[in-house]
């Protein structure tokens, strides 16, 4: 009596690779990190060499203005991210009635983050007119320099991820299939959006609440 048994091939071992996409925009914002923390350096720095003027200038700060102004940005990260669960679970549009957020897909929840974050700036825009109105401006001293210097990059920031949101949404309505590879784009946007958002906290905390 004779036995067979199979003999099954040596498995490949299956190798996964990190994003390229992903990990050079990982790479990308550390750089911005240095770059804003530099601001923060001068900032600090300005500050101790003229706190007279630090203090006559931040009183004419519209703190609660700029608290609900941060709690939109904060909020659109939110969404943003609820915009990156549903790309995940490849779900480009929504499967129901548009007041039904459970079904809401990839589209609609970065369209908020886009309306939410146009708001930011819109805001922003808003409090640079009252502060010149109470005369601080760009070149009128040191601390409008580098207060104008420090929200105006990072607004800045916030309005090249707007057009990432843009982009997104755009490409999503040109293909015919949502793929991994339109996923992916919507996730690395997310990852520059939640870091414009951290940054703003940190402007906002040296700014406006410590001053």
């Amino acid at each position: 009596m004779t036995t067979s048994s199979a003999v099954s091939a040596p498995s490949t071992p299956v190798i996964h690779r990190p994003n390229t996409v992903a990990v050079g925009t990982i790479v990308w914002l550390g750089s911005e990190v240095m770059f804003f923390a530099g601001l923060f350096a001068v900032y600090f720095s300005l500050r101790a060499v003229s706190p007279e003027l630090w203090a006559d200038q931040t009183a004419k700060l519209n703190i609660p203005f700029s608290l609900v102004n941060t709690i939109i940005l904060v909020a659109s990260s939110f969404t943003a991210q609820f915009g990156v669960f549903a790309a995940e679970r490849m779900q480009p549009k929504r499967t129901g009635g548009i007041l039904a957020l459970t079904k809401w897909g990839m589209v609609e929840w970065f369209f908020l983050s886009y309306a939410l974050g146009a708001v930011f700036v819109t805001g922003q825009i808003f409090e640079y007119g009252m502060l010149v109105s109470e005369h601080v401006g760009l070149a009128s001293d040191s601390y409008g320099s580098v207060f104008y210097f420090a929200t105006g990059f990072h607004g800045l920031h916030v309005t090249g991820g707007l057009i990432a949101f843009l982009l997104v949404i755009g490409r999503t309505y040109a293909v015919k299939r949502f793929t991994h590879k339109e996923a992916t784009s919507a996730i690395v946007v997310s990852y520059y959006w939640h870091f414009v958002d951290v940054v703003w906290i940190g402007l906002f905390l040296v700014i406006y609440v410590l001053r």
